[in-house]
């Protein structure tokens, strides 16, 4: 083989691949349109259920004639079971109820509500059927995170969004105001360490040991844009040497971020630590382009207004929040990760 066949021969396994690469593409594309249409014939036909009153026109048993009529004339449809189609009126009137309230942001909710996929929304109406407020809340986060169906049921059954962005902070006082909403955005109060597996009796290392073990859950936790940088990260200030639980970088904020992880409960003197740490971050590590290092102290149990008056002394942007565990695990059992046996012995005597 001479030299130009050679060539030729590698631009062509690149084309191959580049054929192949769009052709992948192509498929998400035309799935995703197949998609959108769809939800947008769910859509129509929900309003048409809810708006003609057909319970109240054709009676009770409307749903199942109507499942029956529309597998009769289009056999190949696998979509009208009588239970899709309950879960078609819910749908209509789960998004239309918010559009009433918010009329101006119909167009950009009903582009988001068509843009995930129909299993997600039957989790969403399961899950959010009284809250439409939380359900777009979620398809945004589905939309940013590209979440599976997978994904979605686990942030939905950890109550993210009664969690999202709720740690006490000082962030509107010590940071510009296009970064602290962002900032805040990115908290969570509780943080949840069920994947840990820790039961009582823990220590603070132990804890700590755990959250590193599992450290693609606990980034799953944190957030979007959070790249883990270090334990123990070591910083020499002076002739000093300091320890910080955990360092990361928040590549949506574009920033340092200092996690202490205390197992008591909240003290003014963490703020003081916690403080110093964040400057020292910002002293020695910060480089141009990195804005203001945060701080982030989750610790056992706090007092929300104790907590916010200590951060009111500290000019570092700092936040606190507690953690929990799963509510099911069993709290007066010594060991380290309950059975399935255990857990349903417990639930009995409850």
């Amino acid at each position: 083989m001479n030299k130009s066949t050679s060539i030729l021969d590698k631009e062509y396994v690149q084309w191959v691949k580049d054929l192949s690469s769009r052709y992948r593409q192509s498929q998400i594309r035309a799935s995703m349109k197949v998609n959108q249409e769809m939800l947008h014939f769910y859509w129509e036909m929900g309003r048409d259920i809810v708006e003609m009153q057909i319970e109240d026109r054709w009676g009770d048993k409307v749903i199942k004639n109507l499942s029956l009529d529309l597998k009769h004339l289009l056999p190949d449809a696998n979509c009208f079971s009588r239970t899709n189609l309950y879960y078609v009126k819910k749908f209509y009137m789960l998004y239309s109820e918010q559009f009433a309230i918010v009329p101006q942001l119909e167009g950009q909710i009903q582009i988001d509500i068509f843009s995930i996929p129909w299993g997600h929304h039957k989790l969403l109406i399961d899950k959010c059927s009284e809250n439409p407020q939380k359900a777009i809340f979620f398809i945004h986060q589905t939309i940013k995170n590209s979440w599976s169906r997978a994904m979605l049921l686990n942030f939905l059954d950890t109550n993210l969004y009664e969690r999202q962005g709720k740690a006490v902070t000082n962030f509107k006082s010590t940071l510009p105001t296009e970064k602290s909403d962002l900032a805040q955005e990115i908290t969570k109060d509780p943080y949840t360490f069920d994947f840990t597996g820790m039961r009582k009796p823990y220590n603070e290392r132990q804890l700590k040991d755990a959250l590193i073990s599992n450290i693609e859950k606990f980034l799953i936790e944190l957030g979007t844009g959070f790249a883990y940088m270090g334990r123990e990260f070591r910083l020499k200030i002076g002739q000093t040497e300091q320890f910080l639980d955990m360092l990361f970088y928040n590549v949506r904020l574009h920033c340092y971020v200092v996690v202490e992880v205390k197992t008591t409960e909240f003290s003014p003197a963490h703020i003081g630590q916690l403080g110093t740490y964040v400057v020292a971050v910002d002293h020695i590590l910060r480089k141009d382009g990195d804005n203001k290092t945060i701080g982030l102290l989750v610790c056992k149990t706090k007092d929300n207004v104790f907590a916010q008056y200590a951060l009111e002394s500290s000019s570092q942007p700092l936040g606190i929040s507690e953690y929990e565990f799963s509510k099911l695990y069993p709290t007066n059992v010594e060991g380290t990760i309950p059975t399935i046996e255990e857990i349903e012995e417990k639930l009995k005597d409850s």
